[in-house]
């Protein structure tokens, strides 16, 4: 399956070619259906990683639809948990039920399958990912890739982003291209896709993916797109508002990113431990990530005039995390992003901390 991926920082010009195409594929749909004056607004949903705190954009995306305001999203990205929910969330509110069920449900023994020490160690990772695979496949199969299909041909996008670790790159991948070649191992690829974005190194095996080159085959080994990024919309490299101006087009475009995670600084005391102390530093580096990528995202979006919107889980939400995919942990947090959207959710219009300069002195307010 030629062209349906894109490696971060090399031939930026493909995945703009790929946007200029699904421009393309999107004013034949608005013409088809007879649409005249100017076009519609372009609506972008970012969703974050975040492990079982995906249950918050889950609440987030319920409340949404019942609030009645509830856009199409022209663009919807996914990385590590994200992923499992970008198809769902691009498919819209049909598939609510489904993401409510998942993460207000769902315990650890549906996801993961611990391994001894000693064969985790001699192995590819602590855990076997198969239940999470079985869930997966339970709700995304060919009928769902007919539908993203269907909506890729509207000039959608869907885009998943994984980390290829051996050339140490990051790869977004094209979910509705992948989907429109409707074969089982088109099925295969897309379901490979959305478990390796959520496998984390070390923790969940890799997910071996069959590629060619030159002429031979090769397996790459793929795994957790968070080890990139926490969260992404589109590359720098892609300057959306240049290449719609190319075009003649004109648009309002709105960004709105759902970070699956607290950004204020959460305390814990640390155990003077080897194992305690490599936790907290992950943490406390995934933590700091996170807040990079938003800086990244609120200046590429600036730049093209995209109206920034952020969403993350507040500092006021404190249940309890016992375990991975704690069943009661996921519920709090699913209603917690439920009632923030059903109260009129705080969307952020800057990343934390930054502080948008003064107005000049005199100038209009």
């Amino acid at each position: 399956m030629p062209g349906v991926r894109y490696v971060v920082g090399e031939r930026a010009s493909a995945l703009n070619d790929a946007a200029q195409k699904a421009l393309q594929r999107e004013l034949r749909h608005l013409a088809a259906q007879g649409h005249q004056g100017a076009m519609p607004p372009a609506v972008f949903l970012a969703i974050s990683g975040g492990g079982d705190n995906g249950a918050f954009t889950a609440g987030v995306l319920n409340a949404w639809t019942q609030t009645g305001t509830r856009p199409e999203f022209k663009l919807v990205t996914g990385i590590s948990t994200g992923a499992l929910i970008a198809p769902f969330a691009f498919l819209g509110p049909k598939y609510d039920a489904t993401l409510k069920e998942v993460y207000t449900t769902i315990s650890p023994k549906d996801v993961i399958e611990y391994r001894s020490f000693i064969e985790g160690v001699l192995s590819d990772a602590m855990a076997d990912n198969s239940p999470l695979i079985r869930l997966t496949r339970k709700s995304v199969n060919a009928g769902l890739l007919q539908e993203v299909a269907a909506e890729y041909a509207k000039g959608r996008m869907l885009l998943v982003a994984t980390a290829d670790l051996d050339a140490r790159r990051a790869i977004i991948w094209d979910m509705g291209k992948i989907a429109s070649h409707g074969t089982p191992e088109a099925l295969d690829l897309f379901v490979k896709v959305m478990i390796a974005s959520a496998s984390i190194p070390a923790g969940f095996p890799p997910m071996m993916i069959d590629v060619e080159a030159d002429g031979r085959p090769y397996q790459e080994m793929h795994v957790d797109g968070g080890i990139v990024a926490q969260v992404f919309a589109y590359p720098a490299a892609l300057r959306l508002q240049q290449g719609a101006a190319e075009q003649g087009v004109a648009r309002e475009r709105k960004l709105y990113v759902l970070r699956n995670a607290r950004l204020d600084p959460d305390w814990a005391q640390v155990e003077r431990s080897t194992m305690s102390i490599a936790a907290r530093s992950v943490a406390s580096l995934i933590h700091s990530q996170g807040i990079g990528d938003l800086y990244r995202i609120y200046a590429t979006a600036n730049r093209d005039q995209v109206d920034f919107n952020l969403g993350y889980i507040p500092a006021s939400f404190k249940a309890p995390h016992k375990e991975e995919f704690d069943t009661a942990y996921m519920r709090a947090l699913y209603d917690t992003g439920h009632a923030m959207m059903l109260q009129g959710f705080p969307w952020q219009k800057t990343p934390p901390g930054f502080v948008l300069p003064d107005a000049p002195r005199g100038a209009a307010q």
